[in-house]
């Protein structure tokens, strides 16, 4: 019997075995999205119950940011520019004196009822709150703007009193300066507190403030001071021609108490100023 030769039979074989023949179809691409969305899904499903049960958490905090942002970020930018000549310490209560004084601005704007935005500070500059509502005339303008200094004042005299309690210097320093801060402010002149304080009693104040201001320009140069006379002509040169308005229709009473707040804030600036001095050691 004639068998074949293996040699023969293998070669009747010869195109080799790919693998690829032996592979099953490749997925489609919903296939690969599938298996790719579905552990994700459910991580995701998994974090929303997590955060529906955190919401009273999560809320608050998501409330709180732009508070965070506007007047907790541009503070600790304040506190770093003053820190760099004044050390952080200083630079702290300096900066918490700034707040004290915005602070009152915010609370007599809502005890008359107008709508305010938080404290936003400016380093070297100060700080200043946004009114949402315009005030209806001058007196509750004065109102507001008297706010800043009396609760500044207040900061000062606080100040003051640790001084005194404790014996540190730097709280002295604290206090002057503060009181000094709110003096300034009280200057009526223009877009100052002072400034908006007697527009409600007579205009005229405005000359007296830009003779003052002019001349400590010319005595001692300053960039605040030059830009506070800057922007301060324009709203005064407005303002002016609008003195006969309804919104500068201000009772005799009125007048009174403005006049008896404005000028008793500045002869307690004064005399804060002067208590809190403490004079340098003798070298």
């Amino acid at each position: 019997m004639k068998t074949e030769d293996p040699v023969n039979i293998s070669s009747s074989y010869s195109r080799e075995i790919d693998r690829n023949d032996y592979r099953g179809s490749e997925p489609m691409l919903w296939q690969k999205l599938k298996k790719f969305m579905m552990p994700a899904g459910a991580v995701l499903l998994v974090a929303l119950k997590f955060s529906a049960k955190l919401k009273f958490l999560i809320l608050p905090a998501v409330k709180f940011f732009p508070l965070l942002l506007k007047t907790g970020g541009t503070m600790l930018l304040s506190i770093w520019f003053y820190a760099m000549n004044w050390g952080w310490m200083f630079a702290v209560g300096f900066t918490l004196l700034i707040l004290v004084h915005e602070c009152g601005h915010l609370l007599a704007a809502r005890r008359v009822g107008l709508k305010v935005g938080v404290p936003i500070f400016i380093p070297f500059v100060g700080a200043f709150i946004a009114l949402k509502d315009t005030p209806r005339n001058a007196w509750i303008e004065a109102q507001v703007s008297m706010g800043g200094p009396l609760l500044g004042g207040i900061g000062a005299f606080v100040c003051l009193i640790i001084y005194h309690v404790t014996g540190q210097s730097f709280f002295a320093a604290l206090a002057y300066v503060g009181f000094f801060l709110n003096l300034f402010n009280l200057a009526p002149i223009g877009m100052l507190d002072g400034g908006r304080i007697v527009s409600a009693l007579s205009l005229w104040f405005w000359l007296a403030g830009f003779a003052v201001m002019a001349t400590l320009i010319v005595m001692q140069p300053n960039i605040i001071l030059f830009v506070i006379i800057i922007f301060s002509l324009p709203y005064m040169w407005v303002q002016f021609k609008n003195r006969k308005t309804a919104f500068f229709q201000v009772t005799r009473a009125q007048r009174w108490i403005i006049a008896v707040l404005y000028f008793g804030l500045l002869i307690a600036m004064v005399a804060g100023m002067s208590v809190s001095y403490v004079p340098p050691p003798a070298g």
